[in-house]
């Protein structure tokens, strides 16, 4: 039976079916196809069918892929380690680290239902009442995560603590340099400051990295209700300071459809959690103060800057699938002002 042709750049069916007909084999049925999923803006996810099961297969982005920035087989770990936790996430399936399949290491898992949700308008059509208890929700799944002992999930050797912060902010500048196309003056601000108010972290957490709403996938339940099903992106995951995750969802909320909808929107829906409230359940379901929060919510804009101009970047070169990527150039100077605002530096 013949393969169909149309594959969107990034995948190679013929060799990817091949792989899985040896390393899974009676799982593929009828031909393979893979449909690009919108709205990622890192690393690259298809939806694979065979017209009777369905997968989802993650890989980096194609062409100027930085050192460590695109870690499959982290997402890979991370996942596996956590399922049948309090935390949801897909079924992992297979985690191939060559490159002679697709290019690069890739990974495929279960494909799970849901809906991520990314504009407002959609998310506002639940209610506000259904769009508040999301938020909760939301907040409870991350506390979730922070809760788990590392160790009894097999990941005590996920990450190296100590001078968590630090390797952090040294890291994204060296992101920012080596994906750096034109002068940023605020950034470069914004960058310093942080530097000069380091804080003191938390006890250690498995930290998620870029949680947000549109990062986990949401169903309605049987009592009219919504469930999140799987929290998915996980690249970034690590062992380090949980008020990274708190600060980066602040920032999130707080610039909710910014950008013509770069930043997406749906954290602006009615009902949805303001930034203090979003705060306060997370304590209230920790019992751990954001101190500083300032700070690593200006961090998170850093952070994201770093990462939007690597997207930038991508996109000068033709290098980067799917639509939405030529604005992504207009993000790091409201990234720079929003974090310079934060630490009340303009």
């Amino acid at each position: 039976m013949s393969e169909t042709p149309a594959a969107p750049p990034g995948v190679d069916l013929a060799r990817l079916r091949a792989h899985l007909e040896r390393e899974l084999p009676g799982v593929v049925h009828g031909p393979l196809r893979a449909e690009l999923i919108e709205g990622g803006r890192s690393n690259l996810t298809y939806v694979l069918s065979d017209g009777v099961s369905r997968w989802v297969l993650r890989r980096p982005p194609l062409g100027h892929v930085l050192a460590t920035a695109h870690d499959m087989g982290r997402e890979y770990r991370v996942m596996s380690a956590l399922r049948g936790t309090g935390v949801p996430v897909p079924g992992m399936l297979l985690f191939d680290q060559g490159e002679d399949v697709l290019g690069a290491p890739w990974y495929l898992m279960e494909h799970v239902t849901g809906t991520a949700h990314r504009d407002a308008a959609p998310l506002a059509a639940l209610g506000a009442q259904r769009v508040a208890a999301l938020g909760r929700q939301l907040v409870e799944t991350l506390a979730e995560l922070h809760r788990i002992d590392p160790a009894a999930v097999g990941l005590a050797d996920f990450g190296h603590p100590e001078g968590y912060l630090e390797r952090q902010l040294r890291r994204w500048s060296k992101q920012l340099a080596a994906s750096r196309s034109r002068d940023l003056p605020q950034l470069d601000r914004l960058h310093a400051a942080l530097a000069e108010r380091l804080p003191a972290s938390p006890a250690p957490a498995l930290v998620h990295g870029d949680y947000r709403l549109d990062n986990v996938l949401v169903n309605e339940t049987a009592d009219g209700g919504d469930t999140i099903t799987a929290v998915l992106d996980w690249e970034m995951s690590t062992l380090g300071d949980p008020l990274t995750d708190i600060g980066l969802l602040v920032m999130y909320t707080e610039l909710a459809g910014v950008g013509g909808g770069i930043i997406p929107s749906a954290m602006t829906a009615p009902g949805f959690p303001k930034a203090d409230e979003l705060v306060a359940h997370y304590a209230e379901s920790t019992g751990r103060q954001a101190a500083d929060l300032d700070w690593y919510v200006a961090f998170a804009s850093f952070k994201l800057a770093a990462v939007a101009e690597g997207i930038h970047y991508r996109f000068q070169q033709g290098r980067t699938l799917g639509a939405g990527f030529e604005r992504a150039g207009e993000m790091a100077p409201i990234l720079a002002r929003h974090g310079l605002s934060t630490l009340k530096e303009n």
